[in-house]
């Protein structure tokens, strides 16, 4: 039987993720890149400050997840140490 120490975790090899977060940036920057070819001087300000937030919230999503995914695994462990007493 493995221990949940010697269990990798499944969100290093979460393939999908990173595919999602690499898509939407990329789309981002072409986005961008098509909007200030075609929006007026006076907008162009606003449009590339709101598709730098979407950037942003894209990059937090992808760093943030593993470390929320660590969280769960050790509230889990806890859990399990607590209700068998094996934490003493």
């Amino acid at each position: 039987m493995s221990t949940p120490e010697s269990l990798p975790l499944a969100e290093a090899r979460w393939l999908w993720r990173r595919l999602y977060v690499y898509v939407v940036s990329g789309l981002a920057w072409g986005l961008l890149a098509w909007a200030v070819g075609r929006a007026p001087v006076e907008a162009l300000p606003v449009l590339a400050h709101g598709l730098m937030i979407l950037l942003g919230v894209t990059m937090v999503l992808y760093l943030v997840a593993p470390s929320a995914q660590q969280l769960v695994s050790l509230l889990a462990e806890m859990r399990l140490r607590l209700a068998t007493g094996g934490g003493r």
